[in-house]
């Protein structure tokens, strides 16, 4: 399954070095996450985007500055399928920006979308009404009763001034466990500790909160 990154600061950080971290996660990583990559961030409170299909650690990382909210995702297509650039997360709506890692088996659920995760992204809109906490404490649990087997549900939901996150997952906690760390006035969310660092702490499982 794929692997998820959030990075956040008041006062802003250089991107290269967690995008070098996240793509040493991505290419060690058991399941093969190189399936191409994209990402998302604040540029004087606009959103930018890159997506591209090579995988994160053929890409060239100093392309990108400084920001004060960078989302990432490197993804492991299911069952090799659908691998195009249009497929890549983050996906964009022109207010929010969704990126998911986890798989559903056996999922009812009638929605649009040219891939699972974003069926799931527009699922969850379904239920905003301006307060993105709730359309998610309200949609999980229905997508959770309308499938017959989650594996996990681990998605980032941001706005220019919100991030939101749901984790839930039933096996293999090593894996579909998210990781925190809070230092240096940086706030980091990632599917794994960054490579050599300390003082990351496991999200619960069962997670959905502002972060």
């Amino acid at each position: 399954m794929c692997r998820l990154l959030c990075v956040r600061s008041k006062t802003g950080f250089e991107m290269r070095p967690h995008l070098d971290a996240f793509a040493a996660i991505a290419e060690s990583c058991q399941d093969f996450q190189g399936h191409g990559w994209g990402c998302a961030w604040l540029d004087a409170d606009r959103w930018r985007l890159h997506h591209d299909v090579r995988p994160i650690w053929d890409d060239d990382h100093t392309r990108f500055g400084r920001t004060t909210l960078l989302l990432a995702h490197a993804r492991s297509a299911f069952r090799d399928e659908g691998i195009a650039v249009e497929n890549n997360m983050p996906f964009f709506d022109g207010e929010r920006i969704f990126i998911f890692n986890g798989e559903l088996r056996g999922v009812r659920l009638r929605e649009t979308g040219r891939i699972g995760a974003e069926k799931v992204f527009n699922f969850i809109k379904r239920f905003d009404r301006g307060d993105l906490l709730a359309a998610l404490r309200r949609a999980v649990p229905i997508l959770e009763r309308r499938t017959r087997y989650v594996r996990a549900i681990n998605l980032l939901l941001a706005t220019r001034n919100t991030v939101h996150l749901a984790s839930r997952f039933n096996e293999n906690p090593g894996y579909f466990q998210m990781q925190t760390r809070r230092a240096d006035g940086l706030d980091i969310i990632c599917s794994e500790p960054y490579p050599g660092e300390t003082g990351w702490r496991s999200i619960e499982n069962g997670t959905i909160e502002t972060w």
